[in-house]
């Protein structure tokens, strides 16, 4: 019988994080979820086969306690999906340092300390090993509409650092990619009208965060893929529309 794999998901609470969860959940995985509150947000049954951890992605101390949750538990780290991050617009010129050092601490600081773990972990195992990161489509492609120069530092060196892991650990069989999500229909794009958000892709459409949770789950088991940065942005990665 063959053993589960356990993957760990930040940002679970909702949205994409909280998608992501579940399909894996489905697929038979062992999953370690985490967010600020997430054992307060109710978007989880219990179930045998998921932990709910608290903390700030931005404390390395969270990282360690993620890490020592899901191998406690389960046994193993096997797949990590660095879902948590921050995401606003602004002009440019109106983003503040306290901005840049927020973005830098969820997005880039909560992601090398929990790779670095999770990292060692599968070396740890010699049985390989996936990341899958969320960065945004915007990162290559930005969109006149939508400014968010400064955010993109962020998801822009996310895509960067995960060509590099990807080749560093390649000989050891773990496998970095990441999924830039174009528009998605989650509690971030709440608000903005829907006939707007739709102008935002030449499908004229809004992905849904199945869409997402599918390139996540397909990256986490494609045994040949690494060092890509799979698009899910119903064609804005392609052109001038």
């Amino acid at each position: 019988m063959e053993t589960k794999k356990t993957v760990i998901v930040t940002g679970g609470s909702q949205g994409i994080g909280a998608g992501v969860v579940t399909g894996f959940l489905n697929k038979g995985y062992n999953v370690v979820a985490t967010s600020r509150n997430i054992t307060k947000s109710n978007a989880f049954k219990p179930n045998d086969n998921l932990i709910l951890v608290d903390g700030n992605i931005g404390d390395i101390a969270t990282a360690h306690t993620i890490a020592e949750t899901a191998v406690g538990k389960f046994g193993s780290i096997d797949a990590l999906v660095n879902n948590a991050g921050i995401f606003f617009t602004k002009p440019f010129t109106d983003y503040t340092m306290e901005d840049f050092r927020n973005l830098t601490a969820t997005n880039l600081d909560g992601f090398i300390y929990l790779s670095q773990i999770a990292i060692k972990q599968m070396l740890k195992q010699k049985t390989g090993g996936s990341i899958v990161t969320i960065t945004a489509s915007i990162v290559d492609h930005p969109i006149s509409a939508l400014t968010a120069s400064v955010p993109m530092i962020t998801k822009g060196g996310l895509q960067a650092i995960s060509k590099s892991l990807a080749l560093e650990y390649a000989k050891d069989g773990i496998r970095v990619n990441t999924v830039a999500p174009g528009i998605v229909d989650t509690p971030l794009t709440q608000g903005f009208p829907k006939d707007f958000l739709k102008t935002l892709s030449p499908m004229d459409r809004v992905s849904d965060v199945q869409d997402i949770v599918d390139a996540v789950i397909y990256l986490s088991e494609a045994k040949s893929v690494t060092g890509e940065t799979l698009h899910v942005d119903n064609g804005a990665h392609v052109g001038k529309w």
